[in-house]
Order: structure tokens, then sequence, then C-alpha cells
């Protein structure tokens, strides 16, 4: 081999790596155009004119900018905020109910030892690979059974004692805390209730405040389940509501996207205020 050849392959190396360079960036580009696309377009619309809409383009920015799809939406015959608030004490008593009975299963799974612990919770496991679909009628005959159907805790009930990913990702977590550390605490006199909330609790902040930030958008999002159980606007939640208004107006497009991003802005603001926790969960949740 003369020396001239490792120049040139060095070369080449310098001249392809560029070209990669600039393929990988409009991958991005084209996939971060695809992701945000759908969004801005959402909210260009909700700002136009129903006339606009019609009229013109789509990609085409609103000429006049218009609140008056926002101002029909919370007024008059759509009563748009009482889905928000429903929605919203949702959220917050699903969120309670998921971190503390989540929370409480973890720790017995980790760390409490008892007889066909480690068979129960794979079983337990297990029930993630069951669609949901498959426990609707189950769910729908027994708040039905019990009077429950159309009211506010057939909304919450089966989501309130935490969920088999919560558990999952707990337990994985509070397994990393060291036992010694916990044996110590039983020393001192600790019982298992004053562990779990004063040692193990305070050094999971991160992955708890993960988990918080999944389950609020989940069921701010959740559709199918309020749908089923709930009949007109008295629990009607914020999903379910964008939909129906989707349904009796659809050729009122700028209306239904007024909707779609007064549905979207709360967790648009979520995620500017926990964007870091958001960002450090990847690394908590194993995702790397």
């Amino acid at each position: 081999m003369t020396s001239a050849e490792p120049r040139v392959r060095r070369r080449r190396i310098r001249l392809g790596k560029p070209a990669a360079d600039v393929l990988s960036y409009l991958v991005l580009i084209g996939s971060a155009l695809l992701t945000l696309g759908p969004f801005a377009l959402s909210f260009m619309t909700a700002f136009k004119s129903p006339a606009q809409f019609a009229s013109e383009p789509a990609l085409t920015l609103p000429d006049p900018v218009t609140t008056e799809n926002f101002t029909t939406l919370f007024g008059g015959d759509y009563g748009f905020v009482s889905p928000i608030a429903v929605t919203a004490q949702l959220v917050v008593v699903v969120l309670v109910g998921q971190l503390a009975f989540s929370i409480m299963a973890a720790y017995a799974f980790a760390k409490l030892r008892f007889r066909g612990r480690d068979g129960l919770f794979w079983l337990y496991l297990a029930t993630l690979m069951i669609p949901q679909v498959v426990i609707v009628i189950p769910l729908y005959t027994m708040m039905v059974q019990t009077g429950l159907r159309n009211t506010f805790w057939a909304l919450v009930l089966p989501f309130l004692f935490g969920s088999p990913y919560a558990v999952f990702l707990l337990r994985e977590h509070f397994r990393s805390i060291p036992d010694d550390l916990i044996d110590a605490a039983r020393i001192d006199g600790a019982g298992d209730w004053r562990i779990l909330w004063q040692i193990v609790a305070p050094m999971s902040r991160g992955i708890i405040s993960t988990l918080g930030i999944i389950t609020v958008v989940t069921h701010w999002n959740n559709f199918m389940w309020p749908l089923i159980i709930t009949t007109g606007r008295d629990w009607q939640v914020i999903t379910v509501a964008t939909a129906n208004l989707q349904s009796q107006y659809n050729a009122n497009w700028t209306l239904v996207m007024a909707a779609t991003t007064v549905a979207m802005a709360p967790l648009l603001v979520l995620f500017a205020i926990f964007q870091r926790t958001i960002v450090s969960s990847i690394s908590l949740t194993g995702f790397k």
C-alpha cells in the first residue's frame, strides 16, 4: 500500500461526513414538520373566520386574526367551560389515587417479603397485555348494576387504584434503593408506613413526577371510557365534547379547531413548566 492511499481514504471520509450530516438534518426536519404540522394547522385554523377558511388554502395565515371562534365556543349553547372543569376534576382525582395506590403497591412488591409476592406481581403485570376494549363491557355492566352510570365516580373508579404500568415503573425504581438504608430505619424503630412516606417516596421524587405527568396527559386525553359511560352534558369531558362538536357542526371546522386548541393548551403549558422533568424521565424510565 502506498502512502497516498491512506490520504485518499481520509479525504473520502471527510467528503462523506457532510453529506451524511445534511441527510440526517433533512430527515429530522421532515419528521419535525410531520409531527408539528397538524398542531400548527389547528392553531392557525382556530383564529380564522369560516369565510376565510372556506375561500383560502388551509396553510394560509389568518388575516385578519379573529377570536370569534373562542367567543362562540365559550358562550351560547356550546358551554365548553363545563367539559374543561369536569376533565380537570377527573385528572386531579385520578392523579392522587394513581400515585397513592401505585406507590403503596410498588413498595410492597419491591421491599416487603410475603409468600407468592413475585408470582402475584407478574400476574398483575400480565394484565398490561389485555386491551382496554376487552374489559369495557364488564366495567360498563358493573357501573350499571351499582347505579354509577353517568356519574363522576364512574369516570374515575376504573383508574383510581393504580395501574400495572405505574406499579411496574415504581417497583423497578424502589428496588434500586439499598436495603441497608431500610434496615437501618427499621432498627431505629420506623415501620413500613413511615419508611415508605418519609424515606422511599422523598428519594423517588423524580420517578414520581414522571409518573404524575404521564398520568395527567393520559387521562386528559382519555376518550373511549368517558364516551361509553356518560350521556348528556353533565359529566362530559373535553375529548367527548370536542368529538360531539365535530359531529354536530361538521362544516364549521374553525370552531372545531378552536376546541382542539383549547384542549391542547393545558398540556403545552404542562410541558413548558416541567420540560426538564420530562427530559430527565427518559433516563429514569430506561429509554436511552
